[in-house]
């Protein structure tokens, strides 16, 4: 299993939500965070932690950060790259639909150029999502993403190896990435969340130990890990 006293982690999204609590696990493990993100510390509880300004899309920024960073330990990208098309597939604006795969795009960005920065036996966790094997009325687009980036990590594992790649994919989490507030918010989560196998959505703070155990243990690529409440089996 990995010791993360003296790793360094990259840890894109790093400033709030999934992202920020991986980090703070990182953290207390005693490895050195850089965080990423396109506006600069966010979230509480990164104070003490390194914060870069990229992003996931810009090419030559992160070429530029992996050479600054080179011979790191970890990379985590939680970043989902831009906003993401919502609503019935065959009324859908298909620019939009096009566009929900920036998160695909971050992720193939950040593997392909940050993969060769890396320690080999470095390790990469990326996220998914739970509708990737689950339909839902609207989120099509999210979907087939979701299952892109899963195929990605599956096929990438071969290429990068030594270096380890495996991804999470969460149900519903409580994360500002939800931009609904008060009652509409509770009311969103419950509505959507009632018929999980656990009715509620999930905290970051649950996610972030699957993470961990991507990242520590050394027998494990090419794999997806489910934290979703039992979103999938419902």
């Amino acid at each position: 299993m990995t010791n993360f006293s003296g790793k360094k982690a990259i840890v894109f999204g790093g400033t709030s939500g999934m992202g920020l609590e991986i980090a703070k696990l990182l953290q207390q493990a005693d490895a050195e965070v850089v965080t990423v993100s396109r506006r600069g510390a966010l979230g509480k509880g990164n104070d003490n932690m390194q914060n870069e300004i990229a992003d996931v899309l810009d090419r030559d920024a992160l070429a530029a950060l992996f050479e600054k960073h080179g011979g790191f330990d970890f990379l985590v990208n939680t970043a989902t790259g831009g906003p993401r098309a919502i609503g019935p597939f065959l009324e859908m604006d298909l620019d939009g639909f096009q566009g929900s795969f920036a998160k695909l795009w971050g992720y193939v960005n950040t593997v392909r150029l940050g993969a060769p920065h890396m320690a080999q036996d470095g390790a990469i966790v990326l996220l998914s999502g739970y509708p990737a094997r689950k339909w839902r009325p609207g989120v099509l687009a999210i979907a087939t993403v979701g299952n892109a980036v899963e195929g990605f990590v599956r096929m990438a594992a071969n290429e990068i190896k030594p270096i380890r790649i495996n991804a999470i994919c969460p149900g519903l989490i409580d994360t500002p990435m939800f931009t609904q507030e008060g009652e509409a918010r509770e009311q969103y989560m419950n509505e959507t969340t009632k018929n999980n196998l656990i009715p509620r959505p999930g905290k970051p703070e649950e996610v972030a130990p699957a993470a961990m155990f991507l990242l520590e243990n050394q027998f494990v690529t090419g794999t997806i890990v489910d934290v979703d409440g039992g979103a999938i089996l419902a």
